[in-house]
């Protein structure tokens, strides 16, 4: 049960929620989920580690900076269906489309410049 509450915490912010819609798409460094919210580099850490604890989100680090995937294989039950519910629910809102719109251009940008603008 406290698996199980952790995600159910962790899906309680709409920041979350859109970083979690963000990363359907595929592994995003920091830099770019904090481009794409707009907000300050430590609040999402904050949000990504929430994510992380309650194994919605897989992390690798290199160099100073960490990745995020949506967690995958060998995930548990309540993972794997929190992210479906997640995705078939926001899938047609209209800051998940913005997001989404806005993350292919945050993809183009060379991404040593965008991290440069975040370095600590």
């Amino acid at each position: 049960m406290k698996d199980l509450l952790a995600a159910a915490k962790a899906l309680s912010d709409a920041n979350r929620l859109r970083a979690l819609m963000a990363l359907g798409e595929g592994e995003l460094c920091v830099c770019q989920l904090i481009e794409l919210l707009g907000l300050a580099p430590s609040t999402v850490s904050k949000h990504m580690a929430v994510l992380h604890q309650a194994g919605l989100v897989a992390a690798r680090k290199d160099g100073r900076w960490i990745y995020y995937r949506l967690a995958r294989r060998g995930c548990p039950p309540h993972v794997r269906a929190a992210l479906a519910w997640v995705r078939g629910g926001l899938g047609g809102d209209p800051q998940v489309r913005r997001d989404a719109a806005r993350l292919g251009r945050i993809r183009r940008m060379a991404r040593e410049t965008l991290c440069a603008r975040y370095k600590r």
